[in-house]
């Protein structure tokens, strides 16, 4: 076993002390101090190539990847293992009072003595195995453990038949540019160096999963992550007519009903089940205040799976959207009936029937009807749009709905599904090829092996249940499901864009080995050292030997 704890908890506290918020300088100053460090190590400095900075690609901010590798000399196996983990964290407004101390543990443990904290964090604080701070536990005493294993190689290359690359990514906590920029640099060394990738570990943290939970857990795979997003067209009306029109936000309200916490939404695989969605915006699109209903509403949820592809999500949600449909429509002639009978007006039942599309269907409809005509105006207004600084890729793609909703002959009302962000897919190690296989009992070995030293149960799993970077490593989706992805996502190719083939190139079987605390993004962000600084680098540490023996 490796005598690591304390320069891993020395590593830690340096990145720490970095304040490396995303989207700020701060990740510059990351990277570049990372590059200093690694390079100042005898085995990069005899080897300077094998270490470099890259900046991200098609990103609006300055930032950088930190990536290096040793050769193992112990035999000829070009066989590589991959370590990978995040080096930008979230804001410290939450800190108050103590921002100023949020990247200095030392100081903000000794500060928060004074405070009234929980039972729990009062007693983790005094225990000694605790460190407090913004990124001690998310991530940056992952990329310490890691950074310590590749020190030790850099200066035992003769225990290594194969090799070992590090990435040190940013921007995780935002839109990955980070890991999608570095599969160029992964791809340009698999091409020039022969590096045969088998396996990449992760080292972002894991928590307790539910109160009481004792288990140390690490994790096979990792889940998937969409953003179904629905534009919806009411009819319009005076609201001194009401029943007149139908206002598209009871419309959306009725599909949030029928779509949050909804278990029919929950995909299971391997005998393990994602939380439901749940909604992330619901708004009208009404630029400003006036007595007349909305003429469209937006709504999106964040919607995980473990097996089901980007295209059963859509036909999915196209099921849901209807029956939500169907209810709007319904408990309208219901309220409208029982305020005719209230008001004595005479009532005429509604015509508007439940009409939903998938972005894909509606973009189809359009071009077979007015052609390039349609395309070329729909090219020059994305074009157009780009130029909006303050829309995001979600709000772009809802304009770039409305506008081709525009085109449409049949205005009645009706609701269109597509993609407005980033998708995270998912990931399912599960031994169908050789290198799954052998990182699976590699890892249930190094569990087995290190067990025994440490108190608490260390769990496999097979889905890490949050978004991460493990996402951008390998693909399990076919192209089908890749590309119901490309074709519903409005912005796609102008705000939008994510090389998936880039990823197929890496294609590479990931697990999670990640320091253990609570609370993180939190004021109490808080790591257990001896499980983090002393296990994981062992378990890692154990999984390489066992792949590059």
């Amino acid at each position: 076993m490796l005598n690591c704890r304390e320069e891993v908890l020395a590593f830690t506290n340096q990145l720490v002390n970095i304040e490396s918020i995303v989207n700020t300088e701060g990740e510059k100053v990351i990277a570049d101090s990372l590059h200093k460090m690694i390079s100042s190590f005898p085995y990069f400095s005899k080897n300077p190539s094998y270490v470099t900075v890259s900046q991200t690609i098609n990103d609006d901010f300055e930032r950088y990847n930190v990536l290096a590798f040793v050769k193992g000399t112990k035999g000829t196996s070009k066989r590589t293992v991959i370590l990978m983990g995040h080096i930008d964290t979230v804001g410290i407004d939450d800190f108050t009072q103590l921002k100023d101390k949020a990247c200095y543990p030392d100081e903000l443990m000794e500060a928060l003595k004074s405070e009234e904290l929980p039972a729990s964090a009062k007693e983790q604080l005094n225990s000694g195995d605790w460190l407090f701070g913004r990124g001690v536990l998310d991530m940056k005493s992952g990329v310490a453990s890691h950074l310590y294993l590749l020190k030790y190689y850099s200066e035992h290359p003769d225990e290594l038949d194969g090799n070992l690359v590090l990435l040190a990514e940013c921007d995780e906590e935002d839109s990955s540019h980070g890991v999608l920029s570095a599969l160029k640099t992964l791809k340009a060394w698999k091409e020039e160096h022969g590096f045969e990738y088998v396996a990449a570990i992760n080292a972002d943290f894991v928590s307790p999963r539910y109160e009481g939970d004792q288990n140390r857990y690490i994790y096979k795979g990792t889940v998937g992550k969409l953003l179904p997003s629905f534009f919806i067209t009411g009819a319009e009306t005076h609201v001194g007519s009401a029943f007149e029109g139908l206002d598209p936000n009871f419309i959306a309200a009725e599909l949030t009903k029928q779509i949050n916490y909804n278990p029919d939404l929950c995909n299971e695989a391997l005998g393990e089940t994602t939380v439901p969605p749940v909604s992330l915006k619901q708004t009208d699109l009404k630029p400003s205040y006036t007595v007349q209903t909305a003429l469209s509403a937006y709504v999106y949820y964040n919607f995980f799976i473990h097996s089901w592809s980007p295209k059963q999500v859509l036909e999915i949600l196209k099921e849901q959207a209807t029956t939500a449909f169907e209810n709007t429509l319904t408990s309208f002639d219901e309220r409208y009936q029982k305020y005719c009978a209230l008001s004595g007006e005479k009532y005429v039942a509604p015509t508007w029937k439940p009409r939903v599309f998938i972005y894909e269907e509606m973009e189809q409809l359009l071009i077979k009807e007015n052609g390039e005509a349609f395309t070329s105006h729909m090219d020059s207004f994305k074009k157009a749009l780009l130029d909006n600084k303050d829309l995001d890729i979600r709000m772009f793609a809802a304009r770039v709905v409305e506008e081709a909703w525009k085109w449409m002959k049949d205005k009645n009302p009706a609701i269109i599904v597509f993609y407005s962000s980033l998708y995270s897919p998912r990931i399912e190690l599960s031994g169908k090829t050789d290198d799954e296989q052998a990182l699976i009992d590699a890892l249930d070995r190094a569990v087995e092996t290190v067990q025994p030293t440490y108190e608490h149960p260390i769990v496999t799993r097979n889905f890490f249940p949050y978004i991460s970077d493990m996402s951008f490593v390998a693909l399990s989706d076919d192209e089908e499901g890749i590309n119901a992805v490309s074709k519903n996502n409005p912005g796609w190719g102008t705000k939008h864009f994510i090389e998936f083939q880039d990823i197929r190139d890496i294609n590479v079987p990931v697990i999670n080995i990640g320091p253990y605390g609570i609370d993180a993004h939190k004021k109490l962000e808080r790591m257990e050292m001896t499980y983090s600084l002393e296990v994981v680098p062992n378990l890692t540490n154990e999984v390489i030997r066992d792949l590059l023996k």
